[in-house]
This record gives structure tokens, C-alpha cells and sequence, in this order.
């Protein structure tokens, strides 16, 4: 099974791209000078001029042109977004080798400085993945990060680089690659919990539950058919993300900051250099729209929902009064001062972070409900939330299979669990229909035949045929082929019911879908 760091590692580093230009020629290049900040002593806060001074120290910002001097080292601490968006990097330097190529092709830069430009590109792809990069704060971003490491490493041909390019839309283009990316890892891991469930559920052929309607009895089922149900919500979970992806994969770069340029641009180019569909048609909705990680969030926050339940059932059934599963070891832990405790923590934890999920979209949700048109730098807030989404449903994914292939049924408990409530009541009913007595009649009919159960402390196959036609004369001795949760369970035959034919016809679906036969 691909472990979560696994997809972690994949989707943020984004799909692999051969760099054009072998450097293993190139001299190794000194890091970065570290940054200079004094820093107050505790108890002590600096003056107006210090504040100044402290300022002047720091290198110039990329867009300090009409400034005169630099920000505090608070307002830098507090508008920084590098801690977290570094993450981007890799899609950040796939969207600025498309739009070097892109800017060459049409002569806005000469070939010479595109070949510049994406040696150096290679060289910082190389440093930050083998840790040799140095994160600089003051230079606040992702983005800034790495054009600054760029005019280090290359100089003048770099400043190039920005031609007809916002960060506005330069981080949406990273972001919506970034999250086209996650969503290959989380369906990846989908699949893996479909697989684990299903793989479960062939273990247990034939055994029958109980199955519940308002935490009652209701109606015998086979564990397969209940197993089942998952596999079929995580399908429609694994449904809106693709949905969504195909929605997000649009291309918002050369919007520009939200009129478009000037420049003779190829919009075109880059979107199919990035894999998009297209670019984005309207240049102000390119860089203001954050429906995609709405629509990402939301997705995972209907999984995480689907999840819990599981959470919850498993969680049930493990407990003394249910008994139907014991996990093991292996999933389980204990408790610091009660020696006998053998907790289901993984599946009460995947309960607990659906409301991680749940929460990192009204987190999105409430930051763009009141937001003018175009970019605000509010914005900058959306990503976090979405890191932690997708790390998060991509545990819970990862803990729910590993712990459905580590319980075992307990099916002596369940047996003898099954005869309490009445499961064949509704089979009785279906009985009488079946002998031309209307559905409501035959209701009360089988109503009236659990109370004599109830009086009697028996089940319906308890009862005599002589008991049976004190109700209603209308039962026959083939009665009895319809009661008990083993006969009940054959009398299923609806398409998509827990009747023995239609759950096997359900398996055998499921088996050649998840390429497991």
C-alpha cells in the first residue's frame, strides 16, 4: 500500500519534469547571505529610528521601486507567506520554464535568456530538493524566493523573467497546479480504501448483520452488501474530485494583475505547456476565482463526512455492547492507567478530523464571502487551510484502510445477536403481499404478530401456524420460508438489494472495476 507520505511527497513536488539543460558542469554556488535582522532585547522595544535603521539593512523588495524605505520587521513576521507556500515550488518553477519558453517564442526575450533563465531554474530545482536552498522571509514568498535566487545565480537575464506576469496570477497558476496534483494523490488513495473494503468484505461471504435504521433493528443484511455502501460513497467521492479537477485545470497565467498586458502574448502556449485544458477566458476572474479550491475543499469535507461514519460504525461494533469486531493489535492502543483498555483509536481519530476538514472549508468559504473583485491579499490565507485538508483526508484515508484489513468479525456474537428485533418482520409482511393482501393490512398483520412475539418472549419462526392464523387466516404452512434472518435474506431480489444473487452480482462489479480480478 502507498503510504500517505508517499502521495504527500508526490502531489507537492507535482509530476516530474526533465530539465532541458544538464548542469552537472556547473561550479557549485555559494548560499545565500543569511539575513540580517537586530532584534530588540526582551523587555526593551526599539525606537522609531532603530525600527528605520534595522529596515535599511534588508535587501531591497523586488517591488520597492516607489518606496523609500522598507517595512518593520512585524509587518514582514505577519505578511510573510513563505513558511508555507514554499510547498509551491515545484509547480512555481514549471510555470516560470513555460513562460520563459513562452516569452522567447515570441521575442520578447531573445533565446539566450530563456536558456539562461531556465539553467538557473534547473540549478534552484536542484538545491531545494537536495535542502541546499536558503528560505529567506524577507523575501516574503514562494515566488519572490525564487527570482531573487534566480538574479543571484544568473543576473540580468533573470529580471526578464517577470515580463507580462503578476503574482497574482503566477500563484494561481501554481496553486491550481498544486491542487491538480493532490487530487491525483487522493484518488490514488481512494482506490487503495475501495480495494482494502472490498478485500474485507470477501473474507466474510455469507455472514449476515444486523442492519440498523435509527441506531434499531431493522432488516437482516450481509456484512458484503454493508461494506459495499462505502465503496459506492467513496466512488462519488472520487467523482467530484475529478469533476472538480476538470473544472480547475484552466489556465489563469498572463492574466497579469487583472486587465491582461499589452505584450504580445501566447496564452495558449503556456496553458498547453502546463497541461491545461485552456486559458482562462476573463483575466479578472483569473485571478480573483478561488471556486476551484471551494470546490477541492468541499469535496474533501464530503469525504471526511463519508469517513466518520465508517469511524463511528467500526467504533460501535468494537465496544462490548456491540462485539461484532475486534481489531488488532496492530490498529489498536491502550490506556495509561486502565491495563485491560484495547482501544479503535485510529477510527475515532478519523472521526475527530473530519472536523479538520469540515473546518478548513468554512475557513475558505468565510474568507471570500466578502471580497471585491480582483486580488486581495487576503487571499494569501487560502492555502493553508488547503494543505491541511489534503494532508488530512489523505491520513484518514491511509488509517481506514489499514485498519479495515486488520478486524475480524466476530461471528458467533453476531449470531447470536441476530434473532433479537425482529429482522424477518418486513419479510413477513412482503409474504402476505405475495398472498394478495394489501401492503397496509399486511403491515398491520406482521405488527400484530411481534406483539404476540413480544407477550411470548419468542421469535416469529416460534410461533405455530395455529398462532399465526389467530391473526389473520390468510397464513399457509410456506409461511415459514420467509422467516428467519437466513430465509429472509433470499427473499431479497431487487436490483441493489442485500439478497444473495444481487450482492454477488454487486461483488463481481466491484471486483473488475478495481482491476482486482
Amino acid at each position: 500500500m502507498v503510504s500517505t507520505a508517499t502521495l504527500c511527497s508526490s502531489f507537492i513536488s507535482g509530476p516530474s519534469s526533465s530539465s532541458r539543460y544538464s548542469l552537472s558542469a556547473t561550479p557549485s554556488y555559494c548560499a545565500f547571505p543569511p539575513r540580517r535582522i537586530t532584534t530588540p532585547r526582551m523587555g526593551s522595544s526599539p525606537t522609531q529610528a532603530q525600527a528605520h535603521a534595522q529596515a535599511h539593512l534588508k535587501e531591497a523588495k523586488l517591488w520597492g521601486g516607489r518606496f523609500k524605505e522598507g517595512v518593520t520587521d512585524a509587518v514582514e513576521r505577519f505578511t510573510e507567506s513563505i513558511s508555507f507556500d514554499k510547498q509551491l515550488y515545484k509547480q512555481d518553477i514549471m510555470g516560470s520554464r513555460a513562460h520563459a519558453s513562452m516569452l522567447a517564442h515570441q521575442g520578447l526575450i531573445s533565446a539566450s535568456d530563456r536558456d539562461s533563465i531556465l539553467e538557473g531554474l534547473d540549478e534552484i530545482e536542484r538545491r531545494i530538493e537536495s535542502g541546499e536552498f536558503n528560505w529567506r522571509a524577507d523575501r516574503e514568498d514562494v515566488h519572490m524566493n525564487i527570482e531573487a535566487a534566480l538574479t543571484d545565480i544568473i543576473g540580468e537575464p533573470a529580471k526578464k523573467l517577470h515580463t507580462a506576469r503578476s503574482r497574482n496570477d503566477q500563484v494561481l497558476t501554481d496553486f491550481r497546479l498544486w491542487c491538480r496534483d493532490a487530487i491525483d494523490g487522493i484518488l490514488v488513495s481512494m482506490k487503495q480504501l475501495q480495494v482494502s473494503l472490498l478485500t474485507l468484505a470477501l473474507r466474510n461471504e455469507g455472514l449476515i448483520v444486523p442492519g440498523y435504521t435509527h441506531l434499531q433493528r431493522a432488516q437482516p443484511v450481509l456484512l458484503q452488501h454493508l461494506l459495499l455502501a462505502y465503496v459506492e460513497e467513496i466512488e462519488r467521492d472520487a467523482g467530484r474530485l475529478v469533476d472538480c479537477r476538470a473544472r480547475m485545470n484552466f489556465c489563469p497565467l498572463g492574466a497579469c494583475a487583472l486587465a491582461g498586458t499589452g505584450l504580445p502574448i501566447d496564452r495558449f502556449m503556456t496553458s498547453e505547456a502546463l497541461g491545461f485544458t485552456a486559458p482562462l477566458r476573463n483575466s479578472i476572474d483569473a485571478v480573483s476565482d478561488r471556486d476551484f479550491v471551494l470546490e477541492f475543499l468541499s469535496a474533501n469535507a464530503i469525504t471526511a463526512v463519508h469517513l466518520s461514519r465508517l469511524g463511528e460504525e467500526w467504533v460501535l461494533w468494537a465496544s462490548e455492547e456491540f462485539g461484532f469486531i475486534t481489531p488488532s493489535d496492530s490498529v489498536s492502543t491502550g490506556s495509561s492507567i486502565m491495563p485491560q483498555k484495547k482501544n479503535p483509536d485510529p477510527m475515532e481519530l478519523v472521526r475527530g478530523k473530519s472536523a479538520r476538514v469540515i473546518g478548513d472549508l468554512v475557513t475558505l468559504l468565510t474568507l471570500c464571502k466578502g471580497l471585491p473583485h480582483a486580488y486581495n491579499r487576503d487571499l494569501q490565507e487560502d492555502k493553508e487551510p488547503v494543505f491541511d485538508s489534503v494532508k488530512t483526508i489523505l491520513g484518514m484515508l491511509e488509517v481506514s484502510a489499514e485498519f479495515a484489513l486488520n478486524i475480524t468479525f466476530n461471528q458467533e456474537r453476531i449470531q447470536k445477536a441476530l434473532p433479537a428485533g425482529h429482522l424477518d418482520a418486513t419479510t413477513l409482511a412482503d409474504y402476505l403481499v405475495n398472498k394478495g393482501v394489501p401492503f397496509r393490512t399486511s403491515h398491520d398483520i406482521a405488527g400484530k404478530s411481534v406483539a404476540l412475539c413480544t407477550l411470548k418472549n419468542c421469535q416469529l419462526l416460534d410461533l405455530s401456524l395455529d398462532e399465526l392464523r389467530s391473526i389473520n387466516p390468510v397464513f399457509e404452512e410456506d409461511v415459514y420460508d420467509f422467516l428467519g434472518v437466513e430465509n429472509a435474506i433470499q427473499k431479497f431480489v431487487s436490483y441493489g438489494s442485500t439478497g444473495s444473487a444481487c450482492v454477488a452480482s454487486q461483488i463481481d462489479y466491484w471486483m473488475k472495476k478495481l482491476e482486482m480480478k
